[in-house]
C-alpha cells in the first residue's frame, strides 16, 4: 500500500458537481493499493498516518500528531500511485490492485483511522473526482508500506 500524507488547512473532493468529503485541518491523504496487499498492511498504514507527527507545537517543532490539534483525514484513492513508467510514454497500471481488492482494503484503512479516533472523511472510490487542498508548509510525504520493515540505516 503506499500513501502520499499532506498536511493541508483544508481540503475536499467534489465528484459530479457535490462535495463528497471535506476536512479541515488535518491530513489528504492520496491512497494506493497493490495486489499483494492486505488487511495487515491497511491497519499499519492506518497507525502509521494517525501517528506521525507533522504539527507545530508551541516551540514550532514538528511534535504534533492529528489527534493533538483535532485534525482529521481526507483519505482519496488513487491507483495511479502504482504507476510503472520505466517504459514508453503510456504508464502502466498492472502493479495497482482491481477494485474488487482495492475498495475493501480502503475500506479498511479508513476504518481503521476512524477506530484510532480521527475523523476520516472519504473521496468517491472509483469516480472522477476533483480534489482540493490548501497545503500547509507544504508537508507532504511519500510511504509504502513495502518499506516500513526496512532498517532505517544500512
Amino acid at each position: 500500500m503506499r500513501a502520499v500524507v499532506q498536511r493541508v488547512r483544508r481540503a475536499s473532493v467534489t465528484t459530479n458537481g457535490l462535495v463528497v468529503g471535506a476536512i479541515d485541518r488535518g491530513f489528504l491523504v492520496l491512497l494506493g493499493v497493490t495486489t499483494s496487499d492486505t488487511s495487515d498492511a491497511a491497519n499499519r498504514l492506518a497507525a502509521r498516518v494517525t501517528r506521525l507527527r507533522l504539527f507545530e507545537d508551541h516551540a514550532g517543532k514538528m511534535n504534533l500528531a492529528l489527534g493533538d490539534v483535532d485534525g482529521a483525514v481526507l483519505c482519496v484513492s488513487q491507483f495511479t500511485l502504482y504507476a510503472d513508467t520505466r517504459r514508453g510514454t503510456r504508464p502502466s497500471f498492472d502493479a495497482a490492485a482491481r477494485p474488487e481488492i482495492a475498495r475493501p482494503l480502503y475500506d479498511e484503512f479508513c476504518a481503521a483511522v476512524a477506530r484510532a479516533g480521527i475523523r476520516c472523511e472519504r473521496g468517491a472510490f472509483g469516480q472522477h473526482m476533483n480534489v482540493e487542498l490548501l497545503n500547509d508548509g507544504p508537508v507532504t510525504l511519500f510511504i509504502d508500506t513495502a518499506d516500513l520493515d526496512r532498517p532505517r540505516r544500512a
